[in-house]
C-alpha cells in the first residue's frame, strides 16, 4: 500500500463557478506551481468533486482553501458544492474556509478593491498568471470566465497573508506590495 507523501507547505484554492472551477496550486506566496480552470457541465457535481480529488492527488497540498459558504452571495447550487468539498476526507489534507469579506479586506490594504484591481495585484505577485489577466469589464459585460483563477489565487494569498500577520515571520507579498502598519492593524488574527 502506497502512503501518501504530503506536501505541507503546498496550497490548492479553489473557486467553483457555475461551469467548472478556477484552481491555483502555490508552494510559497510567490511560487506557483500550477492553475486552471477545468470547465464541467452545470450542476455536474460529482464530475466537479471527482477533478478536485484528481488535483488533490496529483498535488497532494497540504492545505485545501475554498470560499466560506454561510453568508455567502453564491447561488444555492454553489453553496452546496462548497460544503460538499468542505466535507473532503483526505489524510494530511487541511481544509480552510475564508469569508469573502476577509479576502475583500486583505487586498483593501493593498489598493485594490475591485476584481479587476485584486487581479492585477495577484499579477504582479504572480508574474506567472499575467497572461491570464481579464479585460477591464464594463458594466454591461459578464464577467471574464479566467476570473475565478484570480479569485482562487486571492483566497491562497490571504491565508498566507493572515498566517504571516499571526506569526510575523514573513511578509507573503512581493516587494512592489509592501505593508504598511495601517494594513497590518487592520487584519484580524487568523488561523
Amino acid at each position: 500500500m502506497r502512503t501518501r507523501k504530503s506536501h505541507s507547505q503546498r496550497v490548492l484554492a479553489i473557486d467553483p463557478m457555475s461551469y467548472g472551477f478556477g484552481f491555483v496550486v502555490l508552494e510559497s506566496p510567490t511560487l506557483v506551481v500550477d492553475w486552471g480552470m477545468p470547465f464541467i457541465r452545470r450542476g455536474n457535481h460529482e464530475r466537479t468533486l471527482a477533478e478536485i480529488g484528481a488535483l488533490i492527488r496529483l498535488y497532494e497540498p497540504g492545505l485545501l482553501i475554498i470560499e466560506e459558504s454561510k453568508g455567502s452571495r453564491r447561488c444555492d447550487r454553489i453553496q452546496k458544492l462548497l460544503e460538499e468539498v468542505s466535507q473532503i476526507k483526505v489524510r494530511g489534507l487541511k481544509i480552510r474556509r475564508l469569508p469573502a469579506k476577509r479576502v475583500k479586506k486583505v487586498f483593501q490594504a493593498f489598493g485594490a478593491k475591485t476584481k479587476y484591481e485584486i487581479a492585477h495585484t495577484i499579477a504582479q505577485q504572480l508574474p506567472e498568471l499575467t497572461s491570464r489577466l481579464p479585460r477591464f469589464r464594463k458594466p454591461w459585460m459578464s464577467e471574464d470566465k479566467r476570473t475565478c483563477i484570480f479569485d482562487a489565487a486571492a483566497l491562497a494569498l490571504t491565508y498566507l497573508h493572515s498566517r504571516s500577520i499571526g506569526r510575523k515571520s514573513q511578509v507573503p507579498f512581493a516587494s512592489p506590495l509592501p505593508l504598511t502598519d495601517s494594513a497590518v492593524m487592520a487584519l484580524p488574527n487568523s488561523k
